[in-house]
């Protein structure tokens, strides 16, 4: 049983610290600007939204059920999306990436302060995914 659970958490420790890392770019903007811009840029590449995540809503509604006061985000989104063409390439490369779809840009409001951002990719084929991540918030954010 030691051994399972040694062997799990080092398997999970690599997860958690890559997904702290982020490309974020601020937004001179409301949140429902930014929201707007970052689906019209991912409907642009021709890609369908699969799924938003209202995480910062459901943050909000939650926090008193797990006994915090804290308001983290004023509002959040997540943009759930894939490239049918960019993940057939890349998990032709390896079959393991997988573990990286579907792929996500976040919006957030922290206090009036509005950015769009994505979780960095590991270095490879995953950078690929990366790029068009980087062009659809650049988009976005009018650069």
């Amino acid at each position: 049983m030691k051994r399972f659970v040694l062997t799990t958490l080092l398997t999970l420790t690599p997860l958690a610290s890559a997904a702290q890392e982020a490309t974020i770019y601020p937004f001179d903007g409301s949140f429902e600007d930014a929201t707007f811009a970052v689906e019209s840029a991912i409907l642009d590449q021709g890609l369908v939204i699969d799924y938003v995540s209202h995480t910062g809503e459901m943050l909000n509604r939650t926090s008193a059920d797990v006994g915090s006061d804290v308001e983290i985000y004023a509002a959040a989104d997540i943009f759930l999306f894939c490239s049918a063409k960019l993940s057939r390439e890349v998990m032709e490369a390896d079959p393991m990436n997988i573990a990286h779809c579907p792929y996500g840009i976040f919006v957030t409001d922290k206090e009036g302060d509005v950015k769009i951002g994505y979780r960095n990719f590991p270095e490879g084929e995953m950078q690929k995914v990366q790029a068009l991540l980087d062009e659809i918030v650049k988009d976005a954010i009018g650069e």
